[in-house]
This record gives structure tokens, sequence and C-alpha cells, in this order.
């Protein structure tokens, strides 16, 4: 009877321990639809892990189109150490649906996606000439930490394109352009050397200046544009390393403007397939009367093409030296492109180093826009200004339609 009771009390513990091992896992079926009249490549998906109820810690998860599986990653975006977002891209036709399935798991996972992406921050020791990779750092307002990194700041790359952040006051963006599709920071670290350049590197293809480069949001003082200055903090951070999305944030925070202090984040989003930023920002408490500005930079004064469409859409193509170098360093011809939902516009303005567009959003904590760019030196761009011109109103047209995403159970 004892030894009856103690094999059954063994054999429940056994059973116990098996089921506590065992992962949760949730499958789910979303519905994605390009409602659009043109095909959509590398269409960005994106789901909010709360959205999808696991019931669960997610470590994991698997999207797949009927028999295909596509690439995806789980992004922790709060540094909680907890998927926030399950992202990936996909090809949609014109006016189509797709019905994927998705299984969440609380197991972790070794498996791999090649990487369409990149993204790095680098402190540098410059006596040793070391770097060390690192994920995020906050330094007082008044450190110039400009310098201490390679790169300047968050470095960050798709196949068509590359980007850094400045890590200083001016936080302005500055571009890389390619030869041909691929990777390259990882190996180049923005600064390619002869040998890699031999070898048909890109490099550094704008001098941004005191400009908004590409893309950048600025202050706005009623005549110009103004850099984020004076602040309490700032912090450069990179969530994101891919395979499929990077994600690189700035942080200041008691930043005295307009007569209010700001805690704010720019947040850039780049998306495998992709030469074009998403780039949201977000502030602690909601706007009151606010007035920031984007736009392209005045590549080259009175010599720059520009277009607009005044409504949100505005480009701009010159030719300048990237560099002070301009013996080593030839000039580039490069097209920049900005686009703000019009809910937010206010006016377009202009100075001497930028055509822009203010905006505000009272009472909401947040808005965004996008910005892109393209180099001559593209063997798979847009290599005249028309050319470039009318791709970037396309790409307004593309971005008013995104695909929809509805969860179906």
């Amino acid at each position: 009877m004892k030894t009856t009771f103690l094999t059954g009390f063994l054999l429940l513990c056994a059973c116990t321990l098996t089921a506590q091992s065992q992962p949760s896992t949730k499958t789910i079926s979303v519905e994605v639809s390009n409602s659009w009249s043109k095909d959509k490549a590398d269409a960005p998906v994106v789901l909010k892990i709360k959205d999808l109820q696991p019931g669960f810690r997610v470590r994991s998860a698997v999207v797949m189109n009927g028999n295909e599986e596509i690439p995806s990653q789980l992004d922790d975006l709060n540094g909680d150490l907890k998927a926030d977002e399950l992202a990936f891209v996909m090809d949609i036709p014109a006016k189509s649906k797709k019905m994927l399935t998705i299984t969440l798991s609380s197991a972790k996972t070794d498996k791999t996606y090649p990487s369409r992406v990149f993204a790095e921050m680098l402190i540098r020791d410059t006596k040793k000439q070391k770097h060390a990779p690192i994920q995020s750092v906050t330094v007082p307002g008044t450190t110039n930490f400009y310098s201490m990194l390679h790169g300047h700041g968050p470095m960050f790359e798709s196949e068509l394109v590359a980007y850094r952040v400045y890590f200083n006051q001016k936080q302005t963006v500055d571009p890389y352009g390619k030869f041909k599709k691929g990777l390259e920071i990882q190996e180049s670290r923005f600064y390619p050397n002869d040998e890699q350049l031999a070898r048909g590197f890109g490099d550094d293809v704008l001098m941004v200046g005191n400009s908004c480069g590409i893309g950048a949001l600025k202050g706005w003082d009623g005549t110009k544009a103004t850099h984020i200055e004076p602040i309490a903090f700032r912090t450069e951070s990179i969530l994101a390393y891919g395979p499929v999305r990077t994600i690189a944030d700035v942080t200041v925070k008691g930043w005295d403007y307009q007569g209010k202090e700001l805690n704010m984040t720019n947040r850039y989003i780049l998306y495998a397939g992709h030469r074009d930023l998403l780039v949201e920002t977000f502030f602690d408490a909601p706007l009151q009367d606010e007035v920031f500005c984007t736009g392209v930079q005045n590549i080259m004064g009175n010599e720059t093409l520009s277009e607009s469409d005044h409504k949100g859409l505005v480009g701009s193509w010159g030719r300048h030296w990237p560099v002070n170098d301009t013996v080593k360093y030839a000039k580039e011809t490069v097209g920049i492109a900005t686009y703000i939902p019009q809910k937010y516009i206010r006016k377009e303005v202009k100075d001497k180093d930028n055509f822009l567009y203010t905006l505000s959003a009272p009472g909401s904590d947040r808005f965004h826009h996008y910005t892109m760019f393209t180099s001559c030196k593209e063997t798979f761009g847009y290599p005249t200004p028309e050319a470039w011109f009318a791709y970037m109103r396309e790409w307004k047209e593309e971005l008013q339609h995104p695909v929809q995403i509805k969860i179906k159970n």
C-alpha cells in the first residue's frame, strides 16, 4: 500500500514538472490587406503584443504565409526586456489580402534569419584606436560627447541606404550613399578606407552643416530652424538591430523651449527594403501651442532645386562636397524628401539652410513624419531631379495607403 502511494506520488510530481517545463503557445490568424491600386513590396507590418493577448511572456514568434515563413523580430521598446511589438515586412499585390498564421511562444529560440538591416553605436578610445559597442548612453546637456562616439552617434542601414544621427544639439540625420545594394556599415563603420572604396563601397554624401539634413526635427523661432538646446540631459540609444528593422532613439530631458520644459524622444525606424525613415516624436505630456519644424536641406543655396506640393511634401536636389577634404572626395549629388501628414502642418516656410514646414499637435503627446534620400552614385536609384521628384510624389501616395491589419482570433 505504501509502495503504491509512493509510486503514484512520484508519477504526479513527474507529470507536474513536465507540464511546468512545457512552453506556452498561442496561434493567431491575422489578415493583412492592400486596398491600394498598386503592388506593395516589403510593406511593414507591426503588431503590438498586448493586442494579441497571449497571456504569457512572449519570447519567440513564427509568422507563416501559408507554407512560407516570413522573417520577423520581437522588439522591446521600453527597456524592460519584454517584447512589445512583433514586426515584419511582406510583399502584397494590389487589391489583395493575405491570411497569416502567427504562433507566439514563451520559449526562446535559436532560429536566426538573414539580416537585411544593421545598426551599431560605438564608443571610441582614441589613444588605443579601439571601439566598443554600446546600446545606450546618457550625458548632461553641457557635455560635448559628439567626438567620443565613432560616427558621432548611432549608425544604421538597410540594403539601400545608411544613416547616422549626431550626438549633439543639432541631432541632425546624416546620409551614407551606396553604389550597390547591400550592408556595409559593419565593415566600413561609415568611414570606408581606400581599399573598401576601391571595392565599390559607398560613403558620406552630404555636408549637413547647421541644416535639418535629412528630415531632422528642429525648433522654430519664428524666422529660422533652431537646434535642440538648452537641455538637461541627452540620451541616444539603439532599441532594435534587425533582421527586419532598426530602431534608434534620441531623447532629451529638460529642453527649455518656447517657455516650456519639454521631455522629447525622436524615434527613427528603418525597415528592410526601404530608403525612407519613419520618424516618431513623443513627449511625456500633451503639447500645448509649441511649434516645431522639419523639411529638407537647402543643399547648395540658390542653386538647389526644390519642389513642394504645399501639402506636407517637400524635396530638394543639389550637388556639393560632403566633407571638408575637397581633394580626396568629389562633389556628391543627392536628392532629399520629407513628408509630414497634413493634420500637423501649420505653415510652409524656409530659412537660408532649409525648405521647411512648421508643425504642431496641440492636445497630443506625439506626432510623426517621414524622410528619405537618394544619392546619384546609386546604380539602383534616381539619377535626375525629375526622376527623384516624381518618385517622392509616388512615395507620399504609398505612405497614404498603408496595409490594413485585422486580428481574427
